[in-house]
């Protein structure tokens, strides 16, 4: 498989893998994760950043890697560990094939739209909504980075001949970018979840086990190309996914006002290179 045959992207990024195993013993403390983290400099330096951002919109000042483990508790932290990882190691594909801070907008405007489709829906836990997201079009950024000249006719397929991404991706290259991202998540280990979601986010009734996390981005993708495009004639929702999150129209409108307000705040930490 392409992710196999690409040895940068065969592994999963080395804190990220710490962690994750870390997160399921149970004798893991606050302060071995922290000294994990804190193994690399820049990127605890990064996440200090990110947890003092206006978007978390802490009153005082968190110092430690610690301190943002109590304050937002170990699975978050260990998401924007995951997050930042993701985002350096595509941060090398040539504008010539797209704007990648463009992918990343995008990326974090789902991110945060999932988020708060997610609290409309009474979910718990919600910020996990934000890695789902975030990661959902993963797979395309490896095809970029991996099949340059053959992304380059899929897009250019979609934007002159209006035809599909991943129907372009399915007759050009033979797979589509959601296999492709199911197949990074399982190489790097992810959560079944986050797996899920990627592979079926386009048609998330065909999701087996997490149709409802499937569903919520689904929708978040379809308000992000709407509210940054202004053509929703392209991109149906889906019956069964509308059905299945039960929202209220009335919300939508609420949710690009948030995603637009806090999208500014997270991408000037999280893209500030």
């Amino acid at each position: 498989m392409l992710v196999e045959r690409t040895p940068e992207l065969a592994s999963p990024p080395t804190v990220y893998n710490k962690l994750a195993s870390m997160l399921n013993d149970k004798n893991s403390s606050a302060e071995h994760i922290s000294a994990v983290i804190n193994t690399d400099p820049a990127l605890a330096a990064r996440l200090l950043k990110i947890v003092n951002s206006a978007f978390y919109g802490f009153p005082s000042q968190i110092a430690t890697i610690s301190r943002a483990i109590t304050i937002i508790g170990t699975t978050e932290l260990t998401n924007l560990v995951l997050a930042t990882s993701v985002i350096n190691t595509f941060k090398d594909i040539p504008d010539s094939l797209i704007n990648v801070n463009e992918f990343w907008h995008q990326s974090l405007s789902c991110a945060i739209a999932s988020t708060y489709i997610a609290k409309q829906c009474g979910q718990r836990a919600t910020e996990r909504f934000f890695i789902l997201g975030l990661l959902h079009n993963i797979g395309s950024l490896v095809l970029y980075q991996t099949l340059p000249e053959l992304s380059k006719q899929v897009l250019m397929a979609a934007r002159f001949d209006n035809e599909p991404v991943h129907q372009a991706e399915k007759r050009i290259i033979g797979f589509d970018h959601c296999e492709v991202g199911l197949a990074l998540s399982q190489a790097w280990r992810l959560p079944p979840s986050i797996g899920e979601v990627i592979r079926y986010h386009l048609f998330p009734s065909e999701a087996k086990n997490y149709p409802t996390e499937a569903a919520v981005v689904h929708l978040a993708d379809i308000i992000v190309g709407i509210a940054r495009q202004g053509d929703d004639s392209t991109v149906p929702i889906e019956a069964e996914a509308w059905a299945l999150l039960q929202l209220n129209t009335d919300v939508l409108p609420e949710i690009v006002h948030q995603m637009n307000e806090q999208l500014e705040n997270i991408t000037s930490v999280m893209l500030d290179s």
